[in-house]
């Protein structure tokens, strides 16, 4: 049986907004327009624009609301003018109103499909930001299982923490230490492997053949959990070199050569063929 991929960003998060549970775990997210753009910076200083269709990261863009004091010219009173940083990849551009912003956005779009979504102030590690990777896959008995996290720190000046983009790997307790304790940490990754599985259910009514998924999760400053997007072709590779208790892998091996993901082991091949 196929495994099914969903590439659109919007139908997942449509999906998704349909569970109220689910719901109170996804940023503000709408399409892009010249509208929406206006809409979300009035209400958010921070927003994040991204393809509908779009892997590793590429594409997405970072738009900050920044207010600057000046005296006016008139009378000496302090006046709050806005402007707006645009970044994508390491270049960062400034803009003094939003028609000039949106047509500099317009020129990496393309007028293809894009999506405007509310910016969460991340948790820095060593002055980074990071954001978690929580993979959830079907188990040997046809159940939703999740199966790890990471951690996913970006590169020096980037907004993307894909490894593709230069992100590191470290693990959930490396890049929580020095924001909670042990015993904040467990509960935190006792949460996420269930939203793992409360997401992965979500998908399923929509998408039935789905066998796996991959949450990209950014914590706030009071390390509440925000699910930025959903992948149904997550990475499995990071979790087989960077987990030092290999039997984690070995799961996700397991699980992953059942659904078809990943070809079985030579040995399982011989064995079966002698039966």
């Amino acid at each position: 049986m196929a495994i099914q991929r969903v590439s659109s960003k919007w139908a997942k998060t449509k999906v998704l907004l349909r569970n109220r549970q689910i719901t109170r775990y996804i940023p503000l997210t709408l399409k892009y327009s010249h509208d929406t753009l206006i809409e979300m910076l009035n209400n958010h200083s921070l927003v994040y624009i991204k393809p509908d269709i779009g892997t590793y990261g590429n594409g997405v863009m970072c738009v900050e609301r920044l207010v600057t004091p000046e005296q006016s010219e008139q009378d000496g009173s302090p006046t709050n003018p806005e402007h707006y940083n645009l970044q994508f990849n390491t270049s960062r551009e400034e803009f003094h109103n939003l028609n000039d912003l949106h047509s500099a956005i317009l020129r990496r779009t393309q007028h293809k499909l894009y999506l405007i979504q509310q910016g969460i102030a991340k948790l820095k590690y060593k002055d980074r930001s990071f954001d978690l990777r929580v993979l959830t896959q079907k188990n040997t008995y046809g159940s939703w299982e999740t199966t790890g996290i990471i951690g996913r720190v970006a590169a020096k000046d980037k907004i993307i923490t894909n490894y593709h983009s230069g992100g590191k790997i470290k693990m959930l307790d490396e890049v929580l230490r020095e924001h909670a304790s042990q015993e904040h940490i467990n509960a935190l990754e006792k949460d996420l492997y269930n939203l793992g599985v409360d997401t992965a259910r979500q998908l399923q009514k929509d998408y039935p053949k789905l066998k796996e998924i991959g949450l990209d999760v950014a914590l706030d400053k009071t390390l509440y959990p925000w699910i930025l997007e959903v992948n149904t072709l997550p990475a499995l590779f990071p979790f087989k070199k960077f987990f030092k208790d290999k039997n984690v892998y070995r799961r996700i091996e397991r699980y992953a050569i059942a659904y078809g993901r990943l070809p079985a082991r030579r040995k399982e091949v011989r064995s079966k063929s002698k039966a």
